[in-house]
């Protein structure tokens, strides 16, 4: 009884209702690693205006380091530290 397909699943009823969402258990920390360091360098970057608004600030703020645990301990720590002081930064930028 469990090999015969499901008649009734998402995919058989064709209303495109199947999860299409990426596996998270399948995070390529190539792919983290080349993200943070690309937003690093954007917030490096910032010198005279802030390079995005306060509610991409605070998105960031939250998802940088969650995303950083997709890399080694020593790594994500030391990213999460330069991105944590870019931000003070930034947040000055916001304030003018």
């Amino acid at each position: 009884m469990t090999d015969e397909p499901d008649l009734f699943g998402p995919s058989q009823l064709g209303l495109g209702l199947e999860d299409t969402r990426p596996d998270p258990t399948k995070v390529d920390p190539e792919e983290v690693r080349a993200e943070l360091l690309a937003l690093l360098a954007l917030a490096r970057s910032a010198r005279d205006e802030a390079p995005w608004d306060r509610r991409t600030h605070r998105y960031h703020q939250v998802v940088f380091p969650q995303m950083a645990n997709w890399l080694p301990d020593d790594e994500a720590e030391q990213l999460r530290f330069e991105f944590a002081r870019e931000l003070e930064r930034i947040e000055a930028l916001l304030a003018a």
